[in-house]
């Protein structure tokens, strides 16, 4: 039996489908419960986490939403956003350890916020906002574990963090993971690499030396200039003097 021949119409029909499937496995990929933005400075203060959770089930809704914020590293000054539709329940711990800061001492942070009530249908999707007042410095990254409820009584559990090292596989139901990054230079940071005038010449950079020879250029040319000036102010007295004599 002689090969199948594949006609321009078989091959595009061929194409559809695979593109198809790798659309659909995208989408798989991205339904997770996420945290956003993806990232902050250590230590930042007034800012907003907003929790995206999408639907991933046909015949269900999603009917409660429960995050889970660290206490080891805890975020202080948290604060929900109304959601319409939609009841929070706050739990906070007392810390193990205080934490102090300019406004006081700390004692109590957020473990848990709790959405129920609303209905998150298939194909859809809802942001919920978080406040804080400010986040912990002594840490790279903070998870975020997450208890998804359906109406059906199902619950995905949003829990699992990668594995440190290379070349591990993504977790099928990863926590939503906020990145931790180091604080920008201040900009008083940043002129102190400047020698100041009184240094010494050898410590001085060549950046310093072209900037001391392009000013000394421009004295010297504002110099001439001024002279020149004065050269013709001299002139012109002269010459109205011996009017004034003739």
């Amino acid at each position: 039996m002689s090969p199948a021949r594949i006609t321009p119409r078989r091959a595009g029909l061929v194409t559809v489908i695979a593109a198809a499937g790798v659309l659909a496995a995208a989408g798989a990929a991205s339904a997770h419960v996420t945290v956003h933005p993806e990232s902050y400075a250590k230590g930042a203060t007034d800012g907003v986490l907003t929790f995206r959770v999408p639907n991933e089930e046909d015949t269900a809704s999603t009917t409660k939403v429960q995050v889970f914020l660290p206490t080891d590293h805890p975020v202080l000054g948290v604060l929900v956003t109304p959601e319409a539709g939609w009841t929070a329940k706050v739990t906070t711990v007392r810390l193990a350890t205080p934490i102090k800061t300019d406004d006081g001492t700390i004692t109590d942070a957020v473990s848990e916020i709790t959405w129920s009530g609303g209905r998150i249908r298939k194909g859809e999707y809802e942001d919920f906002d978080v406040a804080f007042g400010q986040l912990p410095d002594d840490t790279g990254q903070l998870a975020f574990k997450t208890l998804q409820t359906y109406s059906d009584g199902k619950v995905v559990r949003w829990i699992e963090t990668p594995q440190a090292g290379a070349g591990q596989d993504e977790p099928e139901n990863p926590a939503p993971e906020l990145k931790l990054t180091a604080a920008a230079p201040a900009a008083a940071d940043a002129g102190a690499a400047v020698a100041s005038p009184s240094a010494p010449a050898g410590d001085r950079t060549a950046g310093d030396s072209a900037v001391s020879h392009s000013t000394a250029r421009g004295l010297g040319i504002g110099g001439l200039v001024v002279g020149a000036l004065g050269l013709a102010a001299g002139a012109f007295a002269l010459v109205r003097a011996r009017t004034a004599r003739s």
